[in-house]
């Protein structure tokens, strides 16, 4: 298992994400699709990860997850970007 998989399987994600279907949150492959798998995507999702955020998939707010760290957060974004089609 991809080390960003086991992460995400490890934590909360799959309360509100699902690799293939839009759940609360958006499919792990509609994030793929929308951002390029650079280094400031990368960064930038890692951080959403960890601070939360709202607005870019609609009206429901992602939570922070804290207690993730910035490495953590940016394996779990390479490999969410790894599913593009």
């Amino acid at each position: 298992m991809d080390p960003g998989e086991l992460l995400i399987v490890k934590s909360d994600c799959v309360g509100c994400h699902h690799k293939e279907n839009k759940l609360i949150g958006p499919a792990y492959q509609e994030v793929a699709a929308k951002y390029p798998a650079t280094d400031e995507n990368i960064a930038l999702l890692a951080s959403k990860i960890i601070k939360g955020g709202k607005g870019v998939w609609g009206a429901v707010p992602m939570t922070p997850h804290t207690k993730i760290t910035e490495d953590e957060a940016k394996t779990m974004v390479k490999y969410i970007l790894s599913l593009k089609k």
